[in-house]
């Protein structure tokens, strides 16, 4: 196999491979123009990333916007020279010395060659070969895959885009780089189209979105990655809870609570202080014991399993919890609701026999997918991670679950991807992603086999024979968590909800003080018929209140003057600004639970 055969299976799947081609070669392009510029500086190193590449730098001082667009303009010269990208296999001590004045890559180096030892920790070869690409003036240690040439790279689909500080290999014991983010296309349309979906994608900014809709914060106070959700917010929350809880209660499932911390002894026959320990917090004593906060559910259910014996009539169980786990992020990763240490997980596990496994997870796949559905995802891309070189359980079992979720995914029609040997080695999986209005994927809901736990946890059921039989185990994450799946629906929606979602779905608005009691009569009928409203009783102008419900994101709007009153009317303006007209109160009620019912439009 050739170098360059090799160099294309570092290739993500999904990526498409002229753009990582593209990107990997216009980052060591960056490189070289950053080196003429600083002469001294270290460089590190300069992936692709989605949509993206950066490259890592130790540089003399710090970087400007000005320095960006000189840095620009000379990687277009360098790919105007159209000079070609040859790479070379090279023994670790001439690599050294290729980069003798290079601490970051001498120290990759080193890596590379203790990396070269079989199981037994002993040395496959004495000199390990190294791969080095060249263009120019320029030699990076890489493995590629790169373009042909620098002229490959279109110079007008080109863009530098920011600068940010990064340690050295994400350790804040390391040395802090200046990190230079850039992006390249095939054409400078995609270019274009990419800078105008960063515009859009900052404008439903969810933490933005969130203040302006006062839904959530965060307090460095509370805590980092700790989240405080406010009345809007908790409102919305409990509507998707409670629709949650309502599709839930409708499908079989039984609601379990469990506790937030749990004894040492649970998370060491759990497995968990074994292979998850550095994101679990430090124990609390308690009596003498070592208690921690709980960075899942599942070992909890187990107990609830074991409490009694289970006859094989008694199977499916489904358990389903909304339970709070706590896992330690690390500060420079959290973001908003989408990476925090404190989470609600919206948790289930089935207990199956092996012949009710098939059906479990039909069942358990169109309920996802149903569910999603009724909050406005429609475009779906499943994964299917298959069985790793290590893995607990037999492999006949592995065989049997791995046939079971693809079957599964090819009824429902869902198009999917292989992700062979990408399975957590306790058991294949299912991740389902979903696409927003910017067509970004968003990991939410996972169904996975577990044949770790309940060997652990020693569960069993009583068969139609008599004897003790291992059930098949199957977590069930939907939303994923409420944080991350709040985070994915306000930027989706860009704060829009849909009606039903809305924690103000109606707005009253008074034209002048002798309209005030008769909103709140109407207020109280639409209460009473479980519409969310608010009367504004500010001294503004009816524009301003107006206004002030449309940036509010608030449904409709309802009018109320002289003529209205005489009427039992409202006159009706929708968020869109568009004019219903009046229309009577009983008419709008009708309407607006239409519209909450069917959970679409307005």
């Amino acid at each position: 196999m050739s170098v360059q055969e090799i160099a294309e299976k570092v290739i993500p799947p999904n990526y498409p491979p002229d753009l990582y081609k593209i990107r990997h070669s216009a980052a060591h392009v960056m490189a070289q123009a950053v080196l003429e510029m600083f002469p001294d500086a270290h460089i590190a190193i300069g992936p692709p990333i989605e949509d993206r590449f950066y490259y890592d730098f130790d540089l003399p001082r710090t970087l400007t916007p000005d320095d960006l667009a000189q840095i620009e303009s000379r990687m277009r010269d360098i790919i105007k020279g159209d000079y070609p990208f040859t790479y070379r296999a090279v023994s670790a001590d001439e690599a050294k010395k290729i980069f003798a004045d290079q601490p970051f890559k001498l120290e990759l180096i080193a890596g590379l060659q203790a990396g070269q030892v079989n199981d037994n920790g002993n040395p496959v070869n004495e000199a390990p070969e190294i791969t080095v690409y060249t263009q120019d003036t320029f030699t990076d240690l890489c493995r590629g895959p790169h373009v042909a040439s620098t002229g490959q790279i279109n110079p007008d689909a080109i863009k530098l885009m920011s600068i940010a500080g990064a340690y050295w290999r994400g350790d804040e014991k390391n040395p802090m780089l200046q990190r230079i983010y850039g992006t390249a296309w095939r054409t400078s349309e995609e270019l274009e189209q990419y800078l105008w979906r960063l515009d859009e994608a900052a404008r439903r900014d969810h933490r933005v979105i969130g203040k302006q809709l006062d839904l959530f914060s965060t307090n460095e106070e509370v805590g980092a990655g700790l989240i405080l959700w406010h009345p809007n917010g908790g409102l919305m929350r409990k509507t998707v809870e409670r629709f949650w809880q309502d599709l839930h209660e409708a499908s079989g499932y039984d609601f379990v609570y469990t506790p937030h911390i749990g004894k040492s002894t649970l998370w060491e026959t759990s497995g968990h202080l074994d292979f998850y320990a550095e994101s679990m917090y430090a124990p609390i004593e308690l009596d003498e014991q070592d208690y921690y906060l709980k960075p899942m559910n599942c070992p909890f259910h187990m107990h609830i399993y074991t409490s009694h014996t289970r006859s094989y009539r008694d199977l499916p169980l489904r358990f389903a919890e909304m339970g709070t786990v706590y896992r330690f992020e690390r500060s420079g990763t959290l973001h908003g609701l989408l990476r925090v240490r404190g989470f609600t997980q919206d948790d289930a596990h089935h207990f199956c026999t092996p012949d009710q496994v098939e059906a479990e997870i039909d069942f358990a796949l169109n309920f996802c997918l149903n569910m999603l559905r009724a909050f406005g995802f429609e475009d779906f891309q499943a994964y299917l991670s298959t069985r790793p070189e290590k893995f607990v359980g037999e492999a006949p079992n592995w065989d049997r679950a791995e046939a079971v979720l693809e079957m599964a995914l090819k009824r429902a029609e869902l198009p999917y991807d292989v992700d062979a040997g990408g399975g957590a080695f306790y058991g294949p999986k299912i991740d389902i992603k979903v696409k927003d209005a910017l067509s970004r994927e968003w990991q939410l809901s996972t169904i996975q086999f577990d044949f770790n736990l309940p060997e652990r946890f020693d569960i069993s059921y009583v068969g139609a024979d008599g004897e003790r039989h291992r059930p098949y185990m199957v977590h069930r994450a939907l939303l994923g968590s409420m944080e991350r799946f709040f985070g994915v629906l306000i930027e989706h929606y860009a704060g829009v909800f849909p009606v039903w979602l809305c924690p103000v779905q109606a707005l009253l608005i008074p034209i002048t003080d002798d309209q005030v009691a008769y909103c709140q009569e109407v207020a109280a009928k639409l209460k009473a018929a479980h519409i969310r409203v608010q009367v504004d009783t500010s001294d503004n102008r009816m524009g301003h209140k107006i206004r002030q419900g449309q940036e509010q994101k608030i449904p409709y709007m309802l009018v109320v003057g002289k003529r209205e009153v005489e009427n039992d009317a409202v006159s009706v303006r929708l968020r869109t600004e568009e004019n219903l007209g009046a229309m009577s109160v009983d008419d709008f009620i009708a309407r607006a639970q239409q519209v909450i019912a069917d959970k679409t439009g307005l």
